[in-house]
């Protein structure tokens, strides 16, 4: 918090000196989108924006084992995301750049990369950024989400939703708009290599494409970046999307880290599994009213002669594979009413089946997730208020009573 003041306060110093300038310069600020300056009549602009989300967090969980019950209450206030953006763009180079910083993070570092733009529907970016491979959530901002918190789809199936790489996105039609993308990253998560020349990249590269879908055209402008409908679409919108990636050799148990564990040949060297996830997704829009469907799969391949020990005493069976990577497919569905004061209330429930589900060991469990949000929007998402209570249900494997995790949280976002 102290470095996002200090940087703040030097920042608004630079505004007012500069707004002091050149008539074919300028500067301007508006809540939510930062400080903008403008040079040689906006040849080169250069934007920078940011949020807080101070939160407050309870959870309550009980747990069934042989020997009793466990019972845990958590509470915490924190700052959920701290971030700052520094964004620009140069007009007749056709170049742009963008990096992300959350300061409430132990790695700040969330994007850092440029862009060239061949026209206003294609670009081409090399750096670390959001990919869209992931499910739908996972391609929107923290700012911009339905509830305090992503859905337990999004934290199973990532981790983080960056990675370093090359992207290419384009868009193309009229009356149906399509918007494919396309990657090629390290397969090893963002800051891939590591914090030193030891934590080297594991396993091979990671190929990933998204496609959306608009049959009735693209949301309104300022309707775009969240499921919510913020602008109360006055015909029906629809978004529907198909996202896939395959990591060749992970490491991580969504594929998008690496070294989180070693498997190995019978030479002993290192081997690893490749993994897939596959997402398809739906987001309707209507005159307050939104729904999102999304639908999730995930499955290894290049299992055969894989050993967990580099003795290869202890050959890899089909089912250990569950306890090393998120295997499974799950759905969830999302809705929701915006009202025209800015008051939303929205419902989740989510529903996970991993693919060995008698495997008492697996990543992914059994489990269904459900929960109420209720947010109000003083200013758009440039400052709300979020409150959310989410019911998780793990079911049992031994006769015994299902686990239960209760959460519950309030927060306060501001972006500036």
């Amino acid at each position: 918090m102290k470095k996002i003041i200090i940087t703040t306060i030097f920042l608004l110093s630079i505004y007012f000196t500069f707004s002091q300038n050149s008539e074919r310069n300028s500067a301007s600020f508006n809540l939510g989108e930062g400080i903008s300056f403008s040079f040689n009549d906006g040849d080169y602009k250069f934007n920078i924006y940011g949020f807080i989300k101070p939160a407050y967090i309870y959870s309550d969980e009980n747990i069934y084992t042989n020997d009793g019950i466990y019972s845990n209450v958590y509470r915490q206030f924190k700052s959920q995301n701290s971030n700052l953006f520094f964004t620009g763009f140069a007009k007749d180079e056709k170049l742009s750049f963008q990096i992300q910083m959350d300061y409430s993070s132990s790695n700040p570092l969330v994007e850092a990369y440029i862009g060239y733009h061949f026209d206003k529907h294609t670009s081409l970016y090399f750096g670390q950024m959001q990919v869209s491979h992931n499910n739908l959530e996972m391609t929107h901002n923290e700012d911009q989400l339905r509830f305090p918190n992503r859905g337990l789809i999004s934290s199973a199936y990532t981790e983080n939703g960056e990675e370093f790489g090359l992207f290419f996105k384009t868009s193309f039609g009229k009356s149906i708009i399509f918007n494919p993308t396309f990657a090629i990253t390290s397969g090893d998560g963002k800051n891939s290599f590591g914090d030193d020349s030891r934590d080297s990249d594991k396993g091979g590269i990671k190929f990933g494409s998204r496609v959306n879908i608009f049959p009735f055209g693209e949301f309104t402008t300022g309707n775009q970046l969240s499921t919510v409908d913020l602008t109360h679409e006055q015909k029906i919108k629809v978004q529907f999307g198909i996202a896939y990636s395959k990591n060749f050799g992970a490491s991580n148990k969504v594929g998008d880290g690496h070294g989180d564990f070693t498997l190995f040949d019978n030479f002993g060297n290192e081997l690893f599994p490749d993994y897939s996830q596959l997402f398809f997704d739906l987001n309707l829009k209507y005159k307050g009213f939104s729904l999102v469907l999304e639908y999730a799969d995930a499955f290894a391949s290049g299992l055969d002669e894989i050993y967990t020990d580099p003795n290869s005493f202890n050959l890899l069976i089909p089912q250990e594979i569950s306890e090393y990577l998120v295997i499974g497919d799950s759905q969830g569905i999302q809705f929701g009413y915006f009202t025209k004061n800015g008051l939303s209330i929205d419902f989740i429930f989510e529903h996970f089946n991993p693919e060995f589900d008698l495997n008492e060991s697996s990543i992914l469990r059994k489990s269904s997730n459900t929960g109420l949000g209720i947010s109000k929007y003083l200013s758009g998402n440039s400052l709300k208020l979020q409150a959310s209570l989410f019911n998780t249900v793990y079911d049992s494997l031994n006769n015994q009573n299902d686990d239960e995790f209760i959460s519950g949280s309030f927060l306060v976002q501001i972006a500036f």
